[in-house]
Formats: C-alpha cells, sequence, structure tokens
C-alpha cells in the first residue's frame, strides 16, 4: 500500500505513515468501541427514576439484587413499607454509582462515562 500523502510505500496494516505521520484508511478500521461496556450515567439515571424496581440492577447484571428490589416494591405495597425501603436502597445505589463507589458492572467491566 502507498500513502496518499506523500506517495512512499508502507505497511498494508499501517495506521499512520511512518514517513509523514498521515493516517492511513485503515485509521478508521481500528477505531473499535466496545459497545457491551454499561454507561454509568443510564444506570444511575435508571437508579434514580425506577430504581425502586431494580431496573438498574437488572442493566447493569446484578439479576439477584434486582429481583429482590423487585419483590420488595411489588410485594411490599401490601405493608406500604416495601416501595420506600426499595426508594432509598435506590437512591443511595444512584449516588454511588454517580460517585464511582459503584464502577463494575457484574462481569466486572468498568463502567464508561
Amino acid at each position: 500500500m502507498y500513502c496518499s500523502n506523500c506517495g512512499k510505500e508502507i505497511d498494508d496494516k499501517a495506521v499512520i505513515c511512518v514517513h509523514c505521520g498521515v493516517a492511513t484508511q485503515n485509521m478508521n478500521q481500528t477505531q473499535n468501541v466496545d459497545m457491551t461496556l454499561k454507561s454509568r450515567l443510564v444506570a444511575g439515571l435508571l437508579a434514580i427514576f425506577v430504581g425502586s424496581l431494580g431496573i438498574h440492577n437488572f442493566y447493569l447484571g446484578y439479576k439477584d439484587k434486582a429481583l429482590i428490589q423487585l419483590l420488595l416494591t411489588v410485594v411490599g405495597w401490601i405493608i406500604i413499607v416495601g416501595p420506600i425501603i426499595a426508594g432509598i436502597w435506590a437512591l443511595i445505589e444512584a449516588i454511588q454509582i454517580f460517585t464511582g463507589s459503584i464502577n463494575k458492572d457484574a462481569e466486572g467491566r468498568l463502567l464508561r462515562e
């Protein structure tokens, strides 16, 4: 392959021309973004708005915690205290997500900003 800027021969897998420093066509192909990473902002907002249902924990992959929060809210309506407890729990987790105390999903991958 030849550099589109200086015309000198470069490696076919090169991302930048070693002669002139200009990015090659391969540059766009190598910029992979891991779309499996969960967003800290999304997790925090889910915790604030629907956190008592455990949706943020489902999003992060913490299924056991999410089910406990969901059951506490749904079944807890009988004694009225359940949703209040689940809501406070979710608010605390939202604060932890936004401050970075909770910074990984259930698989141990860091949350993206």
